[in-house]
């Protein structure tokens, strides 16, 4: 590991002007390429004390061995430098976009003298017309199939095209009519070029001009009584609509639009695009990567702006791009895609209509994304296999953490709080065997009071010793602990079932407990499990701002490799923990927003209850009725009319609720009490 000050260039060296840097390491690779619109000022970022920077970029200059730069004279220049060296080098420090799977492209091959459409995958070639990405194969065959009846472009292979021409007989697209069949002659390869161009026209969106010249020329044919054309003009119309409903409209203006969205956790992030032309949804396309460097998500948007238009030009710019963030140096950037486009091109983020919706369901995408990729990650047999040796690994344990368990804490500003326990074994969720908490406000003897904090620690400490309370509970209840002792007579020596016959809640202790924290946290759980003589169950916490894994007693965390299974193994087991903590907390809010104070009257149902709202119109009002006017309600009698208006007076008014997207103050005229400001742990 090399020290960075041993290969620091000497003050005044590095320019004060636009250009992009390499760092390489001892043997001479690239190991990470940037710009900046200062060079002395963005290296010199790298060279302050090691604490201060971020862990990821601290692993970078710690690996270099050297650094170096190139000026340019303007940002845009240092943008294109900066992409055609992290093609070239291909920097392992560099967020690079991989392809979440290969997806096929409707291309024209304009290159050649007959061109000829097809089903393409991989790199894109020149002299060949792109559209899509499709998700499916076959939704490019089914679109093209409807298209030839009007377009009929050559779709043979140049071996059947050699073949048809040297035996003068066409295949069998030529004979029904959805080949023009130039391979035979029956058009010039300038009438076929026209028919491809065309073709590409209308994938492109441009639609109208092709409607309205069939509608004309069918009404023409119909005039002159030509029925038959008029027919198949008919038939080639409702085929080019066939093949216009296959992308619906989703933006009314006919616009030509890509746009990018992000979803990102501390490691991954996935990248989604739509391409939008003429309004409809003409392909889709995503990306995954590895967060090897500390970058936020304007920096991911850059990265897929170079990796998307790289290499791209014309009207495979569109005119508009929309992202969630802009890049940091958005004229640079701006500039540069009107450079490969020819044409100005506006990037921005969308703000409100359709647009904004439309933006909404590419960022689900991205999102559902990442789930599958960790997903699948999770799935894989050997992947788990791998993950449980290196948890095992680096926290010294002897054998793999078959069962791991994962407890988290959630509350809003010190209300409700709620703890939440999962379970994975052998590195899948055992979803059965989740347990949620409602934290009591008391550990051992010490009193918690949630109302003066927040106290994650104490009650991290509290359901960790409620949960090992009750598996050392079932244990002697099942004659487990008993066995264990030596205790047991010969002819018990099978434990007693439950009564039931199925194995108790907390019946199975896990090898491993994560917790949702660091050092504190840590420390309150390995506390209970030591108050209760529990010593081999193993404890670690992983920290969630850098996902690093702390163990008792230890003043320095383990950090596991970024590409470490046993690490993206951890931070499932986390989040899942930390969802199903949030979910409970938000139902046990919402449920307490939900109640009355007539839920305390003895003996008032719902159907009651619903009868007075209705007679008086609102709780509001039914606090200020007397106890003669409650009895005027059908079925209440005085005294269950005393009952209610002592339940009344006994209850605090409740705050007035507030509709957080106007500002209004909503009545309460629901019988339920609405208060509260949400801003929970998360």
């Amino acid at each position: 590991m090399a020290d960075p000050s041993s290969y620091r260039p000497k003050p005044g060296q590095i320019p004060d002007s636009p250009g992009v840097y390499k760092f390489r390491d001892e043997h001479g690779r690239v190991i990470y390429v940037g710009k900046a619109k200062s060079l002395r000022q963005r290296l010199a970022n790298y060279f302050q004390d090691l604490a201060g920077l971020h862990p990821r970029t601290r692993t970078m200059v710690t690996t270099a061995a050297s650094v170096e730069w190139t000026v340019v004279s303007t940002e845009v220049e240092a943008l294109q430098l900066e992409y055609s060296w992290i093609k070239e080098f291909d920097p392992r420090f560099n967020v690079k976009y991989r392809d979440d799977k290969s997806y096929p492209y409707l291309a024209v091959t304009l290159g050649e003298e007959f061109p000829r459409v097809q089903v393409m995958r991989g790199h894109k070639q020149k002299g060949v017309r792109y559209f899509g990405p499709y998700a499916h194969a076959w939704a490019i065959r089914e679109t093209v199939d409807l298209l030839l009846r009007v377009f009929p472009v050559r779709t043979c292979s140049s071996g059947v095209f050699r073949n048809a021409h040297r035996t003068g007989r066409p295949c069998l697209l030529g004979y029904i009519g959805k080949c023009s069949a130039p391979c035979v002659g029956r058009v010039t390869p300038e009438e076929h070029r026209e028919l491809a161009e065309d073709f590409c026209d209308f994938m492109a969106g441009r639609t109208g001009t092709y409607i309205r010249r069939l509608e004309k020329d069918m009404m023409a044919a119909a005039d002159d009584m030509e029925y038959e054309r008029a027919a198949r003009l008919r038939d080639d119309i409702e085929a080019l609509r066939r093949a216009m409903e296959k992308n619906a409209v989703v933006l009314a203006d006919a616009t030509d639009a890509d746009l990018i969205a992000v979803a990102e956790d501390e490691l991954e992030a996935a990248v989604q695009i739509f391409h939008v032309r003429g309004g409809r949804v003409r392909g889709q396309r995503g990306w995954v990567t590895d967060k090897v460097e500390a970058v936020d998500t304007a920096g991911l948007v850059e990265h897929a702006l170079q990796q998307l238009y790289g290499e791209e030009s014309g009207d495979a710019v569109p005119k508009e791009v929309l992202v969630p963030a802009l890049p940091e140096d958005l004229d640079a950037v701006t500039e540069w895609l009107s450079g490969r486009r020819g044409s100005q091109v506006s990037l921005r983020i969308p703000q409100r209509g359709d647009k904004k919706d439309l933006m909404e369901t590419v960022g689900r995408n991205a999102q559902q994304a990442l789930v599958l990729h960790k997903t699948k990650r999770a799935s894989d047999l050997t992947t788990r296999s791998r993950a449980l040796e290196e948890i095992a690994d680096a926290l010294g344990l002897d054998t793999a953490p078959l069962r791991i368990e994962c407890f988290d804490i959630s509350h809003l500003q010190g209300e409700d709080v709620v703890a939440s326990m999962v379970v994975f074994e052998d590195g899948l969720p055992r979803k059965s065997e989740y347990r949620r908490f409602q934290i009591k406000g008391r550990v051992g003897d010490t009193q918690v009071w949630h109302g003066q904090g927040q106290d994650d620690v104490r009650s991290m400490h509290e359901v960790v010793s409620r949960r090992f309370r009750r598996y050392l509970a079932e244990k002697e209840q099942t004659g487990e602990w008993l066995a264990e002792s030596g205790e047991v007579p010969v002819d018990a020596a099978e434990p007693a079932p439950a009564e039931d016959g199925r194995p108790k809640k907390f019946a199975y202790p896990p090898q491993l407990v994560v917790v949702d924290g660091g050092k504190p946290q840590v420390a309150a759980a390995r506390r209970a499990l030591d108050e209760l003589g529990i010593d081999d169950v193993a404890v670690c916490g992983l920290a969630k701002r850098l996902e690093e894994v702390w163990l008792p007693d230890e003043d320095d965390p383990v950090v596991l490799p970024r590409t470490s299974e046993g690490l993206y193994l951890l931070q499932r087991v986390r989040d899942t923990a930390h969802d199903f903590a949030i979910r409970y907390q938000r139902g046990k809010r919402g449920k307490r927003l939900r109640t009355s104070p007539l839920d305390d009257v003895p003996g008032l149902g719902e159907a009651r209850k619903r009868a007075l709202i209705k007679h008086f119109g609102s709780v509001k009002r039914l606090r200020q009725a007397t106890i003669e006017q409650i009895c005027e309600v059908p079925g209440f009698g005085r005294k269950t009319a005393e009952a209610v208006a002592v339940a009344l007076a006994q209850a605090a008014p409740a705050a007035p609720a507030v509709n957080t997207a106007t500002g209004e103050i909503i009545e309460d005229d629901d019988g339920g009490t609405a208060h509260g400001r949400e801003s929970g742990h998360e």
